[in-house]
């Protein structure tokens, strides 16, 4: 039985990835900011088989509330297996041109509110010496596209925060997997037109779950988009810039 922390528990992705681990029997204390919908999960992941440890209502951006709730997560789980992290926003691209304010409120959510929960999670997993950190960002922080760049931004700070994360961390046995969805299919997408390369949240859930159980380093949901985002980071600037991306 895996002892799981999920901060942003309420997200469809997140959510997914929750049930494969209740369908393994695993221990769960579940982050989120809303509190109806938390319950709602909790209840819904203990009738597919999980044991809910606790709940916690949390907005990411209280910085100053993370720690005393990681404590209180390892003291309900009895330590920390696992640890998901998948809150985050999806900003409108041309408000954020139009407001620094807002610009800065965005990367306060997806980028600072991630580093100072990573920071206070890994000083947890480092004392105990095991366990596996994963945490969603997205393709979109590979390279810069005028389409969402603050989103984007936001994401590539995550991701080389991570990569430094993962290579100090691996030194004491606790391993850190980067998670890159393309488009997937939640409530958060619902304003967009779907096609071929959008994916659902089960499809993106299991390969997610088989990741962080098997300790991958960065894996890409689903697969495909490893070699749409390598095209798209090869391309040269010149070209790239007169794009419609």
């Amino acid at each position: 039985m895996h002892k799981v922390l999920i901060i942003g528990a309420t997200s469809a992705i997140a959510e997914a990835t929750a049930r494969l681990f209740a369908e393994d029997g695993d221990r769960l204390f579940l982050v989120a900011r809303r509190k109806a919908r938390l319950e709602a999960a909790a209840d819904d992941l203990a009738v597919r088989g999980a044991e809910i440890a606790g709940c916690e209502v949390l907005d990411v951006n209280e910085l100053d509330r993370h720690r005393a709730v990681l404590t209180r997560a390892e003291q309900a789980l009895g330590g920390i297996d696992v640890a998901l992290v998948a809150h985050g926003t999806l900003p409108d691209q041309q408000l954020c041109q139009a407001s620094a304010k807002l610009t800065v409120e965005e990367i306060q959510t997806n980028a600072v509110s991630t580093v100072a929960l990573l920071t206070r999670l890994s000083e947890l997993m480092e004392r105990k010496g095991k366990g596996q950190i994963a945490v969603v960002t997205s393709v979109a922080a590979e390279r810069g596209r005028q389409s969402n760049y603050v989103y984007g931004a936001a994401k590539a700070a995550v991701d080389t925060f991570l990569e430094g994360l993962r290579q100090r961390l691996y030194k004491v046995g606790v391993g850190v997997t980067t998670i890159r969805p393309g488009f997937v299919d939640t409530p958060m997408t619902a304003g967009f037109e779907k096609g071929l390369l959008w994916a659902q949240p089960e499809t993106v859930a299991r390969r997610i779950h088989h990741a962080i159980l098997k300790g991958k380093d960065v894996v890409y949901v689903p697969s495909f988009w490893r070699w749409i985002i390598l095209a798209i980071r090869l391309m040269p600037r010149r070209i790239f810039k007169v794009m419609k991306l």
